[in-house]
């Protein structure tokens, strides 16, 4: 694996593990009011697509990344819309 990778995957890992916290907060307190519907819609959106060029350019940190990532907004989405 080379550097450009590993640089890849770590800047991968930072950015799909900030999602966390926020995840753990919405599961735990149900509490979703502060957080607009429609952006976390067209991210959803945005990540879902992100991931399908990593599959298609087979661009392994973009790929983990944003297929990680797009679980857990949806996550945050459903619970959005389920809890309001």
């Amino acid at each position: 694996m080379n550097w450009i990778i590993i640089i890849g995957l770590l800047a991968a890992t930072c950015t799909t593990l900030s999602f966390l916290p926020q995840v753990i907060k919405i599961v735990k307190t149900k509490k979703t009011s502060d957080i607009s519907l429609l952006m976390y819609v067209i991210l959803t959106t945005g990540i879902l697509l992100w991931a399908l060029y990593g599959l298609l350019t087979m661009d392994l940190p973009v790929l983990l990344a944003n297929s990680i990532t797009f679980i857990l907004a949806l996550i945050v989405l459903i619970l959005k819309i389920k809890h309001g």
